[in-house]
């Protein structure tokens, strides 16, 4: 791969990590160096990156990458390695892996994964979980940090993930609620901040719900409603309740399409439980003044179409799945379903392009007839559980004493909660293998660390975030920097050495050409083109002529894949579980870390994590130009501030039982009182006394998870004081 010499070629590609975008890259070449990034300027609307995309040349050549793979030569956190050579590295995880399954068995290995590289077709964490399987199983995770609730609420309320619609639809509301919704900062899907910027110029009606006055809300919406982290759906069931006493939900529709109406309704006005949830009950749960509900509950069900706009951060708490099922239940109520200009409240997977299970799984379902007996059958830990089952093992009820951990595509120990905990249970181990670009938090945890290469330096395919018209195909455009590799070149020479010989039966390009081949008969419609012309045009845009919406057919018989073949407010699913924290309706649950909990005395101050402009999670944490762009900073708001004596950019310490972090303040009247919030994916930096000073808000978190399998990351009670 190469340019004339002299010349600069531009390609096109894109960003493959989970920032809630899939913008476009126009990467400038000269002399086999990236000179520069820029980004799309044609016709609009364009895919056009953020500042995080466009510092991408700063992180492929960062003096941070590591450049060859490292043996640890110290204590595990310490960050003490050797360089070694790729063959020594490789035969001594060869060595340990094969040690570790003829001792304690396949399941004893731990194979934890998330989304450093995510939407890729081609280099993904399944490439490993492929290998993993070959050598005859392994100890999976599962579960999201982001959106298990929106997830898990949409297949038990409408029966599918595809309860969402592009961003374009924005245009056709008179009214968008963004609760606890962020695009300005976070994407959530490429253009969504443009369309909402065109919507309030058209007169859109746009209010935010959310603890703090996001940048979204102060560039978008002309009211901003704060509300206490985790009791959003307490607010929603109160809307619910002046819409049905007052008369204002759309009754035929409820009556059509929706099932369990009656007990939800039994419940809202207390018949069921003897307490009536008015909009006064909710304002001593929420902070949400009575009066400020009804009248948005009036407003939501007075203007249509309506988009009720959220995904993750109120359903990232105790039990965020109420809050999804609820807002769910509204959008049914006020008709806002099927509709140009609505929305279901749902998993915003979008019914166009490339159906979700296009292309992405196909490494891993491709596998010989001659697998070994249970190699995929082991039991999977959720993510928030993988440091209590290390540390516990059989004896805490899992499926095995853990003794080694294999790790790709995340940083577990800064992105999962309790990094404190995380920090202990994988220096428990005997054995960790990390694949990294650089030395995370995780990988100083690792024995041995296998560098690996980026986006730009090895050719793939990209969907769009949650479904859109496009897909990108991402050109390797530089050589790999140093030693590094893909992860799939890893396993294909590690492979032989684990007496796999089924693994390097297929190169990077065979492997793309047959995953475009199966996507173009898995689409929504849309034509695609072949592979080659694909390949040569970098971006393909699908036509379209208005915007894709959920459920647009709804006259079809049985319109939702439920067991009812209606939206289920009342989930049959669900109820099946028979579990007492997880009710078939809507309802509101108090959390165990809130302003009524028993430890709200000792930690009066409730703590939400943010998402950062100058991170994607915990990646480009070290590139010095977004470093500059925005401090990593603890929000409070002034009158926390002044009772604990705390001004604007002083050094502060956030504390609970879990933990402590060092961190500056900022005093702002952006966040509500009774409220601090940091940006997560700042680095875990423990000093000799285990004091954090790196700003890692998972040192704070609980590790666990709600009843349907939620990340609880706005479930915290912490105390600030200002340091010495």
């Amino acid at each position: 791969m190469s340019d004339p010499a002299g010349s600069e070629t531009v390609h096109i590609t894109s960003c493959p990590h989970d920032c809630g975008g899939r913008c476009v890259l126009k990467v400038h070449v000269r002399d086999g160096v990236v000179r520069r990034i820029e980004t799309d300027d044609g016709e609009e609307p364009q895919l056009r990156a953020c500042v995080r995309g466009r510092a991408y040349r700063q992180r492929l050549y960062a003096e941070d990458r590591i450049r060859t793979p490292l043996r640890r030569t110290g204590k595990r956190g310490q960050g003490a390695f050797e360089p070694v050579s790729w063959e020594a590295a490789l035969d001594a995880v060869a060595e340990r892996m094969l040690d570790i399954r003829q001792r304690c068995g396949n399941e004893a290995i731990m194979y934890i994964a998330y989304s450093g590289n995510t939407g890729t077709f081609l280099h993904s964490q399944l490439g490993v979980f492929r290998l993993l399987t070959l050598f005859g199983g392994f100890t999976p995770c599962w579960g999201s940090a982001s959106f298990w609730g929106s997830l898990f609420s949409s297949e038990a309320t409408y029966g599918t993930l595809a309860a969402g619609h592009t961003p374009d639809d924005i245009l056709n509301a008179k009214l968008i609620l963004m609760w606890g919704w962020n695009p300005a900062e976070t994407v959530q899907k490429t253009n969504t901040a443009w369309y909402l910027a065109r919507a309030r110029e058209k007169g859109a009606n746009i209010v935010a719900i959310d603890p703090r006055f996001t940048d979204s809300a102060a560039a978008f919406a002309r009211d901003w409603i704060p509300i206490r982290p985790g009791t959003d759906t307490a607010m929603l069931i109160a809307m619910a309740h002046v819409m049905i006493t007052e008369n204002l939900y759309d009754r035929a529709f409820v009556e059509t399409y929706t099932s369990g109406f009656e007990q939800f309704k039994d419940y809202v006005l207390g018949t069921s439980d003897g307490t009536s949830k008015t909009p006064a009950w909710a304002a001593s749960i929420t902070g949400v003044d009575e009066k400020r509900i009804s009248a948005l509950a009036r407003l939501y069900a007075a203007t249509k179409p309506a988009k009720l706009l959220t995904l993750g951060a109120p359903g990232r708490s105790a039990f965020g799945e109420q809050f999804h099922r609820a807002a769910a239940t509204l959008a049914a109520m006020t008709g806002n379903i099927g509709i140009y200009g609505g929305e279901p409240a749902g998993f915003g997977l979008a019914p166009v392009g490339l159906k979700p299970e296009a292309g992405t799984g196909l490494i891993a379902r491709r596998m010989p007839g001659n697998l070994p007996e249970g190699a995929r059958q082991r039991k999977a830990i959720h993510i928030t559980k993988l440091w209590d089952a290390i540390l516990t093992g059989k004896g805490g009820g899992y499926g095995a004493d853990y003794t080694m951990a294999y790790i790709t595509n995340a940083n577990p120990v800064n992105q999962f909660m309790n990094s404190n905990r995380a920090a202990e249970a994988l220096s428990s181990l005997e054995f960790v293998v990390v694949h990294e670009q650089v030395l995370t938090a995780t990988a100083r945890y690792a024995d041995i660390v296998l560098p690996v290469n980026t986006h730009l330096e090895r050719n793939d395919i990209i969907r769009p975030w949650q479904g859109g018209h496009y897909c990108v195909y991402l050109k390797k455009v530089v050589e790999s920097q140093h030693e590094s590799k893909s992860d799939l070149d890893i396993c294909r020479l590690l492979a032989p050495r684990l007496g796999i010989d089924a693994y390097g039966d297929m190169n990077d390009e065979d492997w793309l050409r047959e995953f475009w081949q199966e996507a173009r008969g898995m689409t929504h419609g849309e034509e695609l083109p072949d592979y080659d012309a694909f390949k040569q045009m970098g971006l393909h845009r699908m036509p379209r002529q208005a915007p894709a919406i959920a459920f647009e057919h709804l006259a079809a018989e049985k319109p939702f894949n439920t067991p009812s073949g209606k939206i289920e407010i009342y989930s049959s699913t669900i109820a099946a579980r028979n579990d007492a924290e997880l009710p078939p309706i809507p309802t509101w649950i108090e959390p165990w870390e809130g302003p009524q909990a028993a430890g709200a005395g000792e930690y009066p101050l409730q703590l939400i994590s943010t998402h950062s402009k100058r991170r994607i999670h915990s990646n480009m944490h070290t590139v010095g130009w977004l470093r500059d762009l925005e401090p990593h900073t603890v929000w409070i708001n002034p009158l926390d501030a002044a009772a604990r004596g705390i001004v604007n950019g002083a050094r502060v310490r956030v504390f609970n039982d879990r933990g402590a972090v060092l961190i500056e303040a900022r005093v702002t009247g952006r966040i509500m009182p009774g409220v601090v919030s940091m940006g997560q994916g700042a680095w875990y930096q423990p000093d000799e006394n285990g004091v954090d000073r790196g700003g890692c808000v998972n040192v704070l978190l609980k590790d666990t998870h709600s009843p349907a399998g939620a990340f609880c990351s706005n479930t915290c009670l912490v105390e600030i004081t200002k340091e010495p």
